[in-house]
């Protein structure tokens, strides 16, 4: 397993389709930084928390398994996407 980044910047997207049905996730409407807690989440994963949200992330495919947003889960529709925060965030 790789070992689990310190810190990860959370974007929070609509999921919309284009005119032919395909998926467009569209820009996010809130991001936010997380940083690593050092326990494991429910999902087995690393947990990461900040600016009140709560993210299980898997360090070798920085999918999200497991997300609650300021204590709630993910809105219907909602999808969320991983990015490597820079090391001065």
């Amino acid at each position: 397993m790789t070992s689990p980044c310190p810190r990860y910047i959370v974007l929070l997207k609509p999921q919309i389709a284009d005119s032919e049905g395909h998926p467009e996730h569209g820009a996010a409407l809130r991001s936010a930084t997380v940083e690593a807690t050092g326990v494991e989440g429910v999902s087995g994963f690393p947990r990461y928390e900040g600016d009140g949200v709560q993210a299980d992330i898997d360090p070798e495919t920085r999918t999200v398994e497991a997300v609650t947003i300021d204590g709630d889960e993910l809105p219907y529709g909602w999808v969320v996407e991983v990015a490597e925060a820079p090391h001065d965030a």
